[in-house]
């Protein structure tokens, strides 16, 4: 029997979310486990399946439109169909769920269930429970290095336009002790990567008498010293980490914590923040960045902007704007308002379409001008290889910082540690070249103060001589600075490589080269973004500017080698 499980995130939201919606995700992973572990075999292929199975969200309109498309595809093709998650969840009443099996976000450890009876011919709907699904069930990953780990649901906010808080309800801690457990299980699988998801991290254990960094600090310890596991910590809203945020920069330093922090602020007013009910003053998100990027080196800040919320004016909206312009943060996910049924948001006076389409399009032009990793080019680092790219050629690694480092190796490589070369910045992602993978290292795991980081900011790892300096000697920050977490026997990269790097920039055909190498990764890059899959889109064919001027510089190269030989000749016959 094999059904199919489906997804009514639109293609384009899947990408713009894929940092915030992992709880949607580890729902999918833990029922497909256990269908799995059932017997049932898994397709994403509408066409094999005896059964559809639709996972749901309901963050944004769009998905619940996809949704509706796909129950009628359904319905159409005459197949017993499930649907779970949020919107049935929080939209139990929709005509299109009217005959339709449904399972609530706490009842995921029942799918197979409501699955066996809905192929009987019954109708099932499990919404209701009063405590949370375990974490240790079948679970088949999407990817196998990635362990998707849910700290808690619901949340405690109340803000005007969320939809999420009707189907996820108040906020439910899992203990500390269960969620270590689930680590340490996960380590023992090889995961590589673990990232904690919840609707409001920095929420955590506010029902069960503990705090973020408790968590935190025990899953920590239970990290392999040798830097093989990382963890990156999910989006949190600005009102419940203001407390904790030298704990949680203390945990960021950490060498087996990506410095990387999902913080949406939504706007730059604080007029629009109070119509939102969002409980926190822009002033107050500035003490959260600014604490953050000044305490953790190498610290990266994602957040998210509504244009357009009802009340929303011109002042307003360029007060969002001048804060992005300030804090050019790396990414930013800009969205148009929609009006949610059932929220305060839906009842209250809308901006006009035009405009809220108009900022969202102002607004997406000031962040796509921003050249976050600019000045990376040239710099030696450390990156964890997760997955292959969805040009099916570059492998996905990412820096401490979690800045996304495209490379070209063997797949063997997935799911190890490299250290690599940045060879080009483009405006999402850098390119590298692999120097050596990673197999001894010893971690420090004590996260320390740094001294002299100005010398040794860049710095994630520190070879016997100092990565920092061109010069072969010791670094000058001492061996408890430049992060002081990671300790490797030899660095392959040379010193007159990057001379030679250096000296090809004074010739005009060493500078083509660059430009042509950076216009090539650049279209790849863009490829990647836009999710192109077919390899042909990434041939090199067709002659660019670039190209063109290389082609002739290479000419007129040629040209004057030949005029100095032939001046030389004459010169010689004249003097005889």
């Amino acid at each position: 029997m094999t059904l199919s499980l489906l997804y009514s995130l639109p293609k384009s939201l899947a990408l713009s979310f894929s940092d915030i919606l992992t709880s949607y995700q580890s729902d999918s992973e833990y029922m497909a486990g256990q269908l799995s572990a059932f017997g049932y075999a898994i397709s994403d292929d509408p066409e094999e399946g005896d059964l559809w199975l639709i996972n749901t969200c309901t963050v944004k309109s769009p998905s619940q439109s996809a949704m509706k498309t796909l129950i009628t595809k359904c319905k159409t093709a005459k197949k017993p169909l499930v649907v779970a998650g949020c919107v049935p969840q929080g939209s139990r009443d929709l005509k299109e769920l009217e005959g339709v099996s449904i399972v609530g976000v706490q009842q995921i450890d029942r799918v197979v269930e409501v699955v066996e009876e809905t192929l009987k011919g019954h109708e099932v709907r499990l919404l209701n429970r009063k405590t949370l699904p375990v974490l240790d069930l079948p679970k088949v990953r999407k990817n196998k290095f990635v362990e998707i780990l849910p700290i808690n649901v619901g949340c405690l906010g109340a803000c005007t336009y969320c939809k999420t808080k009707h189907a996820r309800g108040h906020l439910g801690s899992y203990t500390v002790d269960s969620l270590v457990g689930r680590v340490k299980t996960v380590i023992a699988d090889e995961v590589k990567e673990i990232w904690l998801s919840s609707e409001d991290t920095g929420a955590y254990g506010r029902d069960i008498g503990v705090s973020l960094p408790i968590l935190l600090n025990a899953i920590v310890v239970e990290l392999p010293p040798d830097g093989s596991t990382m963890l990156r910590i999910g989006m949190t809203n600005p009102p419940f980490i203001l407390e904790h945020l030298k704990e949680i920069a203390a945990v960021l330093h950490h060498p087996c914590v990506y410095s990387f922090l999902h913080v949406p602020v939504q706007s730059g007013s604080d007029a629009v923040l109070t119509a939102m009910n969002r409980e926190y003053t822009v002033s107050e998100f500035r003490t959260v960045v600014d604490t953050l990027t000044g305490l953790v080196p190498g610290m990266q800040i994602a957040t998210d902007i509504i244009c357009g919320f009802p009340g929303e004016t011109d002042e307003d909206f360029a007060q969002t704007v001048n804060l992005i312009k300030e804090y050019k943060f790396p990414q930013v996910h800009i969205s148009q308002f929609y009006p949610r049924p059932g929220t305060p948001a839906a009842r209250m006076k809308k901006v006009p379409s035009t405009i809220v389409k108009n900022r969202s399009r102002e607004l997406t032009s000031v962040f796509e001008a921003f050249t976050p990793y600019k000045g990376m080019e040239g710099r030696v680092e450390r990156i964890w290889i997760t997955e292959i790219a969805t040009d099916g050629i570059h492998l996905v690694g990412h820096t401490k910082g979690y800045v996304q480092v495209l490379i070209i190796a063997p797949e063997s490589i997935l799911g190890t540690s490299a250290m690599v070369k940045i060879t080009s910045v483009g405006r999402w992602s850098v390119f590298g070249e692999v120097i050596e993978t990673l197999t001894q290292v010893n971690v420090k795991m004590a996260p320390e103060k740094l001294s002299n980081q100005e010398k040794c900011s860049p710095c994630s790892i520190q070879y016997e001589s100092c990565a920092c300096s061109k010069e072969p000697e010791p670094c000058s920050s001492g061996s408890d600075s430049c992060r002081g977490q990671i300790r490797l026997e030899k660095c392959t990269v040379s010193r007159n490589d990057s001379w030679m790097e250096d000296g090809s920039s004074k010739n005009l055909i060493g500078w083509l080269l660059r430009r042509r190498r950076n216009h090539e990764h650049k279209k790849v890059e863009n490829g990647i973004v836009l999710g192109l899959k077919n390899k042909q889109e990434w041939a090199l064919g067709g002659w660019g500017i670039v190209d063109s001027a290389l082609l002739i510089g290479i000419l007129i190269s040629f040209l004057m080698i030949i005029a100095v030989i032939i001046h030389l000749e004459f010169r010689t016959l004249l003097s005889k």
